[in-house]
């Protein structure tokens, strides 16, 4: 038997632990464990997976921590620190051993360190980082935080930017600059493969790669944008694209495929909403030209209600790496996990619970 404990926030005060046996294809809720409200994304810390972390996605934020013990279960919260604003919908642990938590609500955010040899205690003496108003109607939407190398990535939703974070000398951290997105296209979530930048808008419902532009200020044209709706949708229907993961080639996954989830907030279609799965193609001409481009590979209906967050199984000679957990943010069809087939190109379902009816993000240990 090979068994996955997965750990699943949401809109409540708890966080539930899943056990999913890949051998008997069934998925557990073993328990849940209390925490502050609505810990809407949790994370765990890089190298220590009993470490975590969990946002407040409330009016008055806040970041929490917690050890994870062997069963799945969660301490009671260790250290819980202001956000800093209104409603963080993200957090996750950099690299540095700080915390980065960033406001939906407020257009602003933090970047938490922790205590030296502690990784669950935080150190409030971080700044708030408050990220240049658009011309109204619009406001800025902070929408999640990538390190890249020594720098933060933050798409900004309202904003179209991607905001360009470095660290100061006194290790807190400060906007050197931003990467321009599409007017009116939303960036919501980020991911780096191949040296290219992949960005789901969610008001435009569409993924699109560039290159990396040099900082502060660099820029670099959209190389290929492709719509992620699904075909013929119900009338009545309104996309706003969530989530994107690209995960590492493996010898059984090589080709690096990426999966964008889109969350359909007007009338439902029966098979629920689909995970849109693309390919990255890099065409080599010679004589220096070349063509690079986003293909469609197929549309897998959920049977889910807004799927938010996803995340796929860990690489760590288990064989999670080939399993998806996804959950939808409304209705009633509770956790799913799914496999990939055909090396990636396809998802097949394998699990399902329904003991809580809805979830919004994911750890597995």
């Amino acid at each position: 038997m090979v068994a996955f404990t997965i750990l699943a926030g949401g809109y409540d005060v708890f966080v539930a632990t899943y056990l999913f046996n890949s051998t008997s294809s069934t998925l557990s809720l073993v328990g849940t464990s209390p925490t502050g409200p609505s810990p809407s994304w949790i994370s765990s810390h890089p190298t220590n997976k009993s470490i975590l972390y969990a946002v407040n996605e409330v009016t008055e934020g806040a970041l929490q921590s917690f050890t994870v013990d062997c069963n799945g279960s969660l301490s009671p919260p260790i250290s819980t620190v202001s956000s800093g604003g209104d409603g963080p919908a993200f957090a996750t642990a950099l690299s540095t051993g700080a915390v980065a938590i960033f406001n939906y609500g407020s257009g602003d955010g933090r970047i938490v360190p922790t205590k030296l040899h502690d990784p669950t205690t935080f150190v409030d003496s971080a700044p708030v980082i408050t990220f240049p108003a658009p011309l109204p109607p619009n406001v800025s939407h902070p929408h999640m935080a990538l390190q890249h190398g020594t720098e933060v990535l933050v798409p900004d939703l309202g904003g179209d930017k991607i905001w360009r974070l470095a660290p100061s000398p006194d290790q807190s951290y400060r906007i050197q600059g931003f990467i321009p997105q599409p007017e009116g296209s939303g960036p919501r979530h980020i991911a780096m493969s191949n040296n290219r930048l992949f960005t789901i808008h969610e008001l435009a419902s569409t993924l699109t790669v560039q290159a990396i532009p040099a900082a502060p200020n660099g820029t670099a044209s959209i190389i290929a944008s492709a719509s992620i709706i699904p075909p013929d949708p119900p009338a009545g229907a309104s996309f706003a694209a969530a989530e994107i993961l690209i995960p590492k080639p493996t010898w059984k996954f090589p080709t690096p495929y990426i999966y964008v989830s889109n969350r359909n907030v007007g009338v439902q279609d029966p098979r629920g909403d689909a995970i849109a799965i693309f390919e990255y193609v890099y065409q080599n001409y010679g004589l220096g030209t070349h063509k690079e481009a986003l293909r469609l590979v197929r549309h897998v209906y959920t049977g889910l209600d807004q799927p938010r967050g996803m995340q796929f199984g860990l690489e760590d000679g288990r064989g999670g790496e080939a399993f998806l957990a996804v959950a939808g943010v409304a209705g009633t069809a509770g956790v799913k996990i799914f496999k990939r087939t055909e090396g990636g190109r396809n998802l097949e379902l394998v699990a399902t619970n329904l003991d809580v009816p809805t979830r919004s993000t994911f750890v597995w240990l």
